[in-house]
């Protein structure tokens, strides 16, 4: 606890420290946090919303579903 950072968190029972970025700043969005840890030209930035997972995979939705059910499911609870 209170030893890791990086994009699972700081571990340290704290929310308001969660999005610290590798420079040590605290980002107030998933967007911006997300875009500290990305690789330049890897992939592209994120914008201020979430995308839907399910636009770049035409067709999946019905298998995500299926996945989430299970996992939403009695066996999980």
């Amino acid at each position: 606890s209170g030893q890791v950072r990086g994009l699972c968190g700081t571990f340290t029972g704290d929310q308001r420290d969660e999005f610290t970025t590798p420079e040590g700043d605290v980002e107030p969005g998933v967007a911006a946090f997300a875009n500290a840890f990305r690789a330049a030209g890897a992939c592209p930035a994120l914008g201020p919303g979430i995308p839907d997972p399910c636009d770049g995979f035409p067709g999946s939705r019905e298998r995500a579903e299926a996945a989430c059910a299970v996992l939403m499911g009695p066996a999980f609870q």
